[in-house]
């Protein structure tokens, strides 16, 4: 972390989904209801390859608590692995290659995280495109849903090697989760600000990890889902 120079720490979860998400399980509200209760400040809502629960919580946000900044983005599917944008109020087609994902979000002038890069269960990007890394803006290097911590660790090394700044996320698909993983950001209360700052290094990072039952739980779950949902399209 670099030296403070706003002596304005913000509590920042970057890796959220909500109930718009295929997998999420909580609403719009009730996920911004427990950022405030657990004392975030900023907070990204990342929904799978959809932008409108993104769009819903900033406005909910705006009118019910607007000491907490909503980051709108969006966890794009793409052919080699996820990809989160932040920044941005249009969605992105899911299922192109990953270097053609990045450049349609740079075009919409997003800020590119790189989550869970190594997660070979959970479509990390870093292990099918060799330089993911080296062409976003940061890298979630903790992410609370990981059972063990080795992938989170590879993440960190291979950031430091490209010269990336890591983030942390909670990746929470129930609102009970949000702030289990966390980004200290040096910056004003502003979307740009912290993207600076992020970029700058003027972040720590800290988190707890997802209880393994509710991990293991919504994962069978959603294993599930696809399985009912490849057995209907027959």
């Amino acid at each position: 972390m670099k030296k403070n120079t706003t002596d304005l720490m913000l509590n920042c979860d970057l890796h959220i989904h909500t109930d718009y998400s295929r997998d999420g399980e909580s609403s719009v509200e009730d996920i911004i209801a427990r950022a405030v209760k657990t004392g975030l400040d900023v907070i990204a809502i990342t929904d799978h390859d959809t932008i409108e629960g993104a769009l819903k919580a900033v406005e909910y946000a705006e009118e019910y608590y607007p000491e907490l900044l909503v980051i709108p983005g969006i966890e794009i599917s793409t052919k080699q692995g996820h990809l989160i944008a932040l920044g941005i109020t249009e969605a992105i087609p899911p299922k192109i290659d990953f270097e053609k994902t990045v450049a349609a979000a740079r075009e919409k002038g997003a800020f590119l995280i790189l989550p869970h890069p190594f997660h070979q269960w959970r479509h990390g990007a870093a292990l099918k495109v060799k330089d993911a890394i080296r062409i976003v803006d940061a890298v979630e290097s903790f992410n609370s849903r990981y059972i063990f911590g080795t992938a989170n660790k590879k993440a960190e090394r291979k950031a430091a090697y490209f010269n990336k700044t890591c983030v942390g996320g909670s990746d929470a698909h129930n609102a009970k989760f949000v702030g289990y993983g966390r980004t200290i950001i040096d910056a004003e209360k502003d979307q740009e600000s912290v993207f600076s700052a992020i970029k700058e290094g003027n972040v720590e990072i800290m988190g707890k990890m997802t209880p393994i039952r509710s991990y293991t739980r919504q994962s069978f779950r959603n294993t599930k889902k696809k399985i009912a949902r490849r057995v209907y399209r027959r």
